[in-house]
């Protein structure tokens, strides 16, 4: 909803739209076509994001199944994520989704990232260099477990 008012934004109602389509495609899948369906949907939505977040969540694609492979790809909420025992562990948010100015690489309570008694769950995303990709390997890996 926007600070402004008690209105859902277009994107907002898009993206629940999209929760609600995979919902009822998910209850359809055959449980022996769920895992390749899923996996071809994910890198399907990615094909359709702009150069900038394509690249981006092309990497991080790689980078989640590379450091933990034992998380399955879906989508949720329209977007990119990794889920670990069917829940949802870490998600990529493109900036174009809701018009910002980076792209978000967040995490749900499901992730093991507990630090003390605060902790960041996403992190901005601008671009990716070897230090960023290292760190998102780390994450990944601490998060799944």
């Amino acid at each position: 909803m926007t600070a402004q008012t008690d209105e859902w934004t277009a994107e907002e109602r898009a993206a629940m739209k999209d929760r609600a389509a995979e919902v009822k495609k998910s209850a359809k899948r055959s449980s022996k076509s769920a895992p390749l369906d899923a996996e071809a949907e994910v890198l399907a939505k990615i094909a359709e994001f702009n150069d900038a977040d394509r690249a981006l969540a092309e990497l991080v694609h790689t980078t989640v199944r590379a450091n933990a492979p034992h998380l399955t790809s879906r989508l949720w909420y329209g977007q990119p994520a990794y889920a670990k025992d069917g829940k949802v562990l870490c998600f990529f948010q493109p900036a174009a989704k809701f018009k910002t100015r980076y792209a978000t690489l967040g995490f749900s309570d499901v992730a093991s990232l507990d630090d003390g008694t605060m902790w960041p769950a996403s992190f901005a995303l601008t671009t990716i260099d070897a230090a960023t990709k290292e760190r998102i390997a780390e994450l990944v890996k601490q998060a799944a477990g």
